[in-house]
């Protein structure tokens, strides 16, 4: 008989669609009244576009950024504007902050493993107080490397200390999950909070 799955030691969540909803149509909302394109074209070049990818794995900053959209968009609002308008994109999916908060209540690290932007977490970090609880943080735009490649997940492990089934994580994207169970690490691929939820506890015997 295969031996048993042990309990994990460490609990690893993604951060977009997670354990907060985002939505780049707020962010093109606002910054569509002060350029010369309207919210389809902005979200073109922000929402998951290549021009995200660059900046999310660490190859441009914030400013270049910020001249790539001017350029394109004739924005005329300033750098700070950019920011606060680029970040303000998120709201907290209360039933997975609430079962974090459980986890950590009872002695579990946990960790998160993100793919996102410096604008982002600083902008998270002033706005959620529960961002403040775990244990560490991987950030592709940090690593230089975007799930599902190899280094983030390498990053995590050696953050965390722990490796394969040591390690349970949650992420929404299936292509993020396959990379992790390559690693041997257990899994929830995320639909639904209270599926995620239920399953978190089975898997920790509870």
């Amino acid at each position: 008989m295969p031996s048993p799955i042990p309990l994990p030691k460490a609990i690893i969540f993604d951060l977009g669609k997670v354990l907060l909803d985002f939505d780049y149509g707020i962010a093109a909302r606002t910054l569509a009244p002060r350029t010369r394109i309207g919210e389809t074209a902005i979200r073109g070049l922000l929402d998951q576009s290549p021009l995200l990818h660059e900046f999310e794995s660490g190859k441009i900053s914030a400013a270049e950024l910020y001249t790539i959209f001017v350029k394109e968009s004739g924005f005329t609002g300033s750098l700070a504007d950019f920011r606060a308008a680029f970040g303000d994109i998120f709201t907290e999916i209360p039933s997975m902050i609430a079962m974090h908060a459980e986890l950590r209540a009872a002695g579990l690290p946990t960790h998160i493993l993100s793919n996102t932007n410096d604008i982002a977490v600083e902008h998270i970090q002033q706005r959620f107080p529960f961002f403040a609880g775990f244990t560490s943080y991987i950030f592709s735009h940090e690593v230089g490397a975007m799930k599902p490649k190899v280094p983030i997940y390498e990053a995590l492990e050696r953050s965390a200390g722990f490796a394969g089934t040591d390690l349970l994580y949650i992420d929404d994207r299936a292509e993020n999950i396959d990379a992790a169970i390559a690693r041997n690490w257990q899994c929830i691929l995320h639909h639904d909070p209270a599926a995620t939820v239920a399953e978190v506890w089975r898997r920790l015997g509870r």
